[in-house]
């Protein structure tokens, strides 16, 4: 992953409603979720949230499916890997003891 397109990522978390957009979408897995039940979720009119999801589309970290008239956005599983690979790149300098934890932290549960 580019620096460039790092910090792009980490910008759009870095906002509130993106990033519950995001953690809602990685819940939701496979499944993913309609865009007007995202909105329903938080509580938002449908165009802001549409724009939320149009920069986290951009950013690499959701994608959307055309299902008829409805658009269905799923957690772009594979930008957010690449995301925290890069936070990672040049993690524990030889020793990985110190990035044990950070790998037990984000290790799923399921």
């Amino acid at each position: 992953m580019e620096k460039k397109t790092a910090l792009a990522a980490l910008a759009a978390l870095g906002q509130e409603t993106r990033l519950e957009i995001f953690r809602l979408l990685v819940k939701a897995g496979a499944e993913g979720i309609p865009a007007g039940e995202i909105a329903a979720c938080l509580d938002t009119v449908q165009n802001t949230a549409s724009t939320h999801l149009k920069i986290l589309s951009h950013a690499g970290l959701v994608r959307a499916e055309r299902e008829g008239r409805v658009i269905r956005y799923f957690a772009d599983m594979t930008g957010f890997r690449d995301l925290l690979a890069y936070l990672m790149e040049d993690c524990c300098n030889g020793a990985p003891e110190l990035c044990r934890p950070v790998i037990e932290a984000v290790t799923c549960k399921c």
